[in-house]
């Protein structure tokens, strides 16, 4: 009950903290290509569909598209997609078509507009202002994107009504009121703006390929359509967006989450059981991952150790078998040299005779012999019971020694297959993501963590001295300069699981690398600084000027005869005394 509950907790947390998931994003696309009193537009139809398509595979909840509006009908959409837009947390309108600015006010041209006189303009056009007031009830985001720069028909044939009434080229410059909102220009105010000779103009083909890359920020993703029309229109075009937003991230499309390894959790507490290298640390490992990958490998590190402990058992009682053998051996040896020696006495004693002393000491002599060579096997047989024992303990340290380093080779295998495993994942779409929730954080010994994080530290280059697992002065300053280094706040106090997974995440050097007086920083070394001609390196390390040489004092004797100018050696300064040249 317990795991369900923290699983049912960890899938709330994720939800509640991607609030990209749970935003409404709604779309208004609408393209005037059949303009009824000026020649037709070809792209903006076009360009809508294709607009349409994008917003749709990007996941809006509403994408609305209208094409060849007459005024009444254009009025009404708007109207509609304001209702739309008051519950939605990003709205958006596309304008494909004519635009036009009277007096510093931008106007929307429908399909059924004449605009025969100036004095039209407000009952045959909607005013941008309209569609940004359509907008306001969106929470998060109001974007407007103008294709509608276009050069203007309408401003050739129209009649003045007022002579100080100015038509504009292009749209004007706007500052919106309403805070997170940006209005999108295809040409920035005042310039003209390409139809295009293909399928689509130069801003909408820009905007397909940018505006909902999951999880890039509008303010790039415009950016990056600046570059392109500029690139493409030989900087004849330049979009420009007006308004700003906050500090935060916004895109229309939310970042593709990045999978959750369920094997992560798994793969730090095998690396570091691999590092204690007991069984007591396997069956830790084990108790707390019974199934899974690394729980096989688990078993088979403990197999291992418990065919050594087995081996090393056998050998052990080999070598307690030959020592009580020996013993018997002496002993049985001992007793019947006894038993020999009485009945030879005995006969001997009963032998009066010179023969039998010399037989009993020739026989004395044949049992010390064989006494010392059995004597001697029985030595030769302790030996080699003992160097039996020798080998199976080295055995035993052997395959200790390989199981470690068959984990340690494990352990790098499955961080590749890992990574691997990563890229897969990472190329598969939202709907595809499945993500996990965040493992908790393994429970090892204090002095295998700091170890592991004094190695990581020393690696990044922030160097603590020792790898010893002793948490001391010189490991602090080494975590507080990785925090400096990397923007992070471990407590430096101790050392911690988040602390080993930030560093050991850090493929290359994070501390500066500080170099001695006299010399500067080259990559990952330091190096002696050099100075070029005419200058020296001083007290500071730092490079000035040589000093010129004082001039001599002049003499009453006649000056010599001006010897002609040598060019200076090493690119120095020269200077003329007294009819002579100096150099440095």
């Amino acid at each position: 009950m317990r795991s369900a509950f923290l699983i049912v907790l960890g899938f709330l947390l994720f939800c509640s903290a991607d609030p990209a998931r749970a935003e409404k994003r709604v779309a208004l696309v609408i393209g005037e290509s059949a303009y009824q009193a000026v020649p037709q537009l070809p792209n903006p139809a076009r360009d809508a569909e294709a607009m349409m398509a994008l917003f749709k595979k990007a996941g809006f909840d509403v994408v609305i598209g209208k094409r060849d509006l007459g005024v009444s009908e254009l009025r009404r959409a708007v109207r509609e997609f304001s209702e739309i837009s008051r519950d939605a947390d990003i709205a958006v309108v596309y304008y494909a078509g004519h635009g036009i600015e009277v007096d510093g006010t931008n106007y929307l041209v429908p399909a059924d507009a004449k605009l025969v006189s100036d004095f039209d303009i407000e009952d045959e056009t909607i005013s941008l202002d309209r569609v940004l007031k359509a907008l306001d009830p969106a929470k998060r985001l109001k974007l407007v994107i103008l294709d509608a720069c276009r050069d203007n028909p309408f401003t050739k044939t129209m009649k003045r009504t007022v002579a100080s009434r100015g038509i504009g080229r292009g749209l004007a410059k706007i500052e919106p009121t309403m805070s997170d909102t940006l209005v999108a220009y295809a040409a920035k105010a005042g310039a003209v703006a390409a139809d295009g000779d293909g399928k689509n103009s130069p801003f909408a083909i820009a905007l397909l390929k940018h505006i909902t890359e999951p999880g890039l920020d509008l303010r790039i993703a415009f950016g990056r359509v600046r570059d392109d029309v500029l690139k493409a229109t030989s900087h004849r075009q330049e979009p420009f967006v007006y308004g700003s937003l906050g500090g935060d991230t916004l895109s229309l499309v939310p970042p593709v989450a990045k999978p959750v390894d369920p094997e992560a959790e798994a793969r730090v507490h095998y690396e570091l059981a691999a590092q204690v290298g007991t069984k007591e640390a396997w069956n830790s490992f084990l108790a707390k991952h019974p199934t899974g990958f690394f729980a096989d490998l688990a078993r088979g590190q403990n197999a291992k150790l418990t065919a050594a402990e087995q081996s090393r058992a056998r050998a052990d009682d080999a070598k307690r078998q030959a020592e009580e053998q020996a013993v018997q051996k002496a002993v049985d040896f001992r007793k019947q040299l006894e038993e020999q020696s009485a009945r030879q006495t005995a006969d001997a004693k009963r032998k009066l005779s010179e023969e039998a002393k010399r037989e009993l000491e020739k026989a004395r002599q044949q049992i010390a012999e064989q006494a010392k060579k059995q004597l001697d096997d029985a030595r030769r047989e302790l030996e080699a019971a003992q160097k039996q024992a020798e080998e199976a303990r080295l055995q035993v340290e052997e395959t200790k020694r390989l199981a470690a380093a068959d984990a340690q080779t494990r352990v790098e295998q499955a961080k590749r297959d890992a990574k691997e495993q990563e890229a897969k994942l990472a190329a598969l779409t939202p709907s595809q993501a499945a993500p996990a929730p965040t493992p908790a954080s393994p429970v090892i010994d204090q002095a295998d963590i700091a170890r592991l994080l004094q190695a990581h530290l020393k690696r990044v280059g922030c160097d603590p001295g020792n790898s010893d697992g002793k948490w001391d002065d010189a490991s602090k300053k080494a975590l507080d300069l990785f925090n400096k280094s990397a923007k992070t706040k471990f407590d430096i106090r101790l050392a911690s699981l988040d602390a080993l997974d930030a560093v050991r995440g850090k493929s290359d050097r994070v501390c500066p690398l500080v170099c001695a007086k006299g010399q500067k920083a080259e990559g990952d070394r330091c190096v002696q600084t050099g100075c070029k001609a005419g200058y020296i390196l001083n007290s500071s390390g730092a490079c000035e000027k040589r000093p010129e040489p004082a001039p001599k004092p002049k003499t009453a004797t006649r000056d010599p005869p001006a010897s002609p100018r040598v060019a200076p050696r090493g690119g120095g300064k020269c200077f003329s005394f007294n009819g002579k040249t100096y150099c440095e």
